[in-house]
């Protein structure tokens, strides 16, 4: 039977974590070996503004029977990972590079599909101001950098471009990281309290279309490539409790995946304008003209290595991990995608 989850607040939320890292997994019920009905309705996290892949499937009919049950707005993949581990949504998506700390902490989530990337179209840009004297690695030292938050996309692409343009350890200290909100991030860089803000999205396309800005970098030029940066997860409880679901649900995204990635953005756009306004986000509709692509890189929404392997390099000589403590197999399957060979 699904369990009747009540959406925690954040505060609750971190002091259960406590009991994730002891290993307690409380009363959960082993649905599939017991016989019992697995779950039809899956509770998620609404990203306002935005038509997340499991969305878009329900949408286009592509998860049969299984229900999305909206329980709380989106605000980053930290949270989601928490609630996700403690039951209070079943499925969640983050930077693969957060999961593989999560993971490293004992927090048993396992991705299934992929959820967001970067590719020629859709990417994360770092802008300073037109006259800005930023135009090179060694132009960051001392200057003050906006991110949407520590510890994720922004933050490892950020470090890997001054690295790779020469900076040491000691003067990457000296670059001044500032947690701002995307949607404040243009305005944070015109009001000179930044010097640099690191945005993709709509905060990115709206920054470029107002002009007098330069762009730095992106992240694809970083590392050379397109990827998929993000996944869709679920609990490992979740995943033995309920392994049909699980199928069905991943089945559908790479679907909807694979139908945004070949189908002409016009018909794309319409389809996330019709989501939008049953959820009463009229208002949000305007700014579909700015999107672009799916950002994700592999058919069907697949993963590979490689999407991991590159974060998991980072936190080692981050000293966040120690070598050889989380390997990429272990953090995702493909299991249940049927675009896997």
């Amino acid at each position: 039977m699904k369990k009747v989850k009540r959406l925690a607040s954040f505060f609750l939320v971190t002091a259960l974590a406590g009991s994730i890292l002891a290993g307690c997994s409380s009363d959960s019920k082993k649905a599939a070996s017991n016989g019992e009905k697995q779950d039809t309705v899956l509770e998620y996290q609404v990203q306002a503004g935005t038509v997340s892949f499991p969305e878009l499937a329900a949408d286009l009919g592509y998860l049969g029977d299984l229900k999305l049950e909206n329980v709380s707005s989106y605000t980053g993949g930290p949270e989601s990972i928490q609630l996700t581990a403690t039951g209070e949504t079943d499925f969640g998506y983050a930077f693969n590079g957060a999961i593989i700390k999560s993971y490293a902490k004992n927090v048993k989530i396992k991705s299934v599909v992929g959820a967001y990337g970067s590719d020629k179209n859709t990417f994360v840009g770092a802008y300073a101001l037109e006259g800005s004297s930023i135009k090179s690695a060694k132009d960051f030292i001392g200057k003050k950098v906006g991110v949407n938050i520590l510890g994720a996309h922004f933050e490892f692409v950020l470090k890997d471009y001054l690295r790779q343009g020469g900076l040491t350890e000691d003067e990457i200290k000296q670059v001044t990281l500032v947690v701002i909100p995307m949607v404040n991030s243009e305005q944070a860089l015109r009001s000179k309290q930044a010097d640099v803000v690191l945005v993709n999205s709509l905060p990115k396309e709206l920054l470029i279309e107002r002009g007098e800005v330069v762009e730095i970098f992106k992240d694809t030029d970083v590392y050379n490539t397109e990827f998929t940066a993000g996944d869709f997860f679920f609990s490992q409880d979740y995943i033995e409790e309920n392994p049909d679901t699980v199928k069905q649900f991943t089945e559908g995204v790479a679907k909807a995946i694979e139908w945004a990635r070949t189908t002409p953005r016009e018909e794309v756009t319409a389809r996330f304008e019709k989501i939008l306004a049953a959820r009463g986000e009229d208002k949000m509709i305007p700014s579909l003209k700015y999107w672009k692509s799916t950002g994700i890189a592999e058919e069907g929404g697949l993963i590979n290595d490689a999407e991991y392997d590159t974060w998991i390099k980072w936190l080692e000589k981050n000293g966040e991990l120690k070598e050889g403590q989380v390997k990429a197999a272990d953090l995702y399957t493909n299991e249940y995608n049927p675009y896997a060979k």
